[in-house]
């Protein structure tokens, strides 16, 4: 890109980093290195947003950690489901990092902290595992994290402070969120569309009901920083557990297990199969008509239904597919996509009404603008 003209993150190349580099501690203002102060190929879109590493907030050395040349193709967020504090301070921040640096390292018995970087509820953008912000702003290749089993090589891996199954996250988290994804997603080359939440990859809560939620608008406000304007609508995507309150359905059939350790959340729900109109749906606000991918997740135990019907309530009818729950579960398995109307409804049902035998489970489903 040699030759193009400055853009806005050229022009304030000279952000802050707090403390890159300082093996005393302390706060160092000094701005990028000399090898990043004046790139000739890099016409980047984003301002530098201030980081703070871990020598800043005091890390303990960590063990051995793998730094690989690949670099992440995707951003995956968590939260800590640990208190949402009113502290907003630096120096809570950065005694927040080393509490979690010591409870992955003694706790869990990792090598440093799992995650490659982590905001606290003020705002403050802090290195999580060491060589993460070396590498980012290189723009190349990464350290292996420990933050999503099967990501931990290919994600970029951000907590964000506090517990959000049913609360909002401050503005200035929000805020320094955005600002952190655009850099991270400028500096390898990511679309803002591969920002993801942990329970994409894991049957987990994170990042909470709410902070998932608002992935789309994050999606949207990190293109919007990226571009400048004039993005195209954001993607959606929802995820509806059975244990998601008021947007799952079913009769007292439908019995509940947690029996299964491939099961999404804390547990699923399961019935016997009968020629019966007994449908265990999933309501999702669908924003605007279009084509959307719709994944279920279940436990896929033998001995379970090898002929559960999924019924989409799609633009044109209902349409049925029919699903070996067998075999093959444990992750999220597509059922097609289809074009659904606008509106907040059942879109995805789970019927008993199959002519094999064995439990029919309805767990989870996940629907995908596309």
């Amino acid at each position: 890109m040699t030759g193009n003209p400055l853009s806005r993150r050229d022009l304030v190349r000279g952000a802050v980093f707090l403390g890159v580099g300082a093996a005393t501690g302390g706060l160092s203002l000094a701005g990028p290195p000399p090898a990043l102060a004046a790139p000739d190929d890099a016409a980047l879109a984003v301002p530098v947003p201030t980081i703070a590493s871990c020598a800043t907030w005091g890390a303990r050395a960590p063990g051995s950690l793998s730094v690989i040349s690949s670099s992440p193709d995707k951003i995956v967020i968590h939260h800590t489901a640990g208190a949402n504090s009113t502290n907003y301070t630096q120096a809570h921040a950065f005694a927040m990092a080393r509490s979690i640096q010591n409870f992955h390292m003694d706790g869990n018995g990792w090598s440093d902290s799992g995650q490659h970087f982590t905001i606290s509820r003020g705002g403050y953008v802090m290195e999580g595992r060491h060589n993460s912000l070396s590498r980012l702003r290189a723009g190349s290749g990464m350290v292996v994290g420990a933050h999503c089993p099967g990501q931990n090589d290919k994600g970029i891996g951000i907590e964000n402070e506090g517990t959000y199954t049913s609360a909002t996250p401050p503005a200035a988290l929000w805020d320094s969120l955005v600002q952190f994804c655009a850099y991270i997603c400028d500096q390898y080359g990511i679309a803002a569309s591969r920002i993801y939440g942990h329970r994409d990859y894991v049957a987990t809560a994170c990042p909470g009901n709410v902070l998932y939620g608002m992935l789309p608008q994050l999606r949207a406000d990190v293109a919007d920083a990226l571009t400048g304007g004039g993005t195209p609508p954001p993607t959606f995507s929802a995820i509806v557990d059975n244990t998601t309150s008021g947007r799952f359905t079913a009769s007292a059939n439908w019995l509940t297990s947690s029996y299964s350790t491939e099961r999404y959340g804390a547990d699923y729900r399961y019935a016997n199969p009968a020629a019966i109109s007994d449908v265990a749906y999933y309501q999702v606000a669908i924003p605007a008509e279009g084509s959307y991918r719709i994944d279920a997740w279940y436990p896929g135990i033998a001995g379970y239904n090898t002929a559960t019907p999924y019924i989409v309530v799609a633009k044109g009818g209902n349409q049925t597919v029919v699903v070996d729950q067998s075999t093959g579960g444990g992750a999220w398995r597509t059922l097609g996509t289809f074009t659904l109307t606008a509106g907040d409804k059942n879109v995805v049902g789970v019927s008993r009404w199959s002519g094999a035998s064995g439990y029919v489970i309805a767990d989870a489903i996940r629907v995908t603008r596309v």
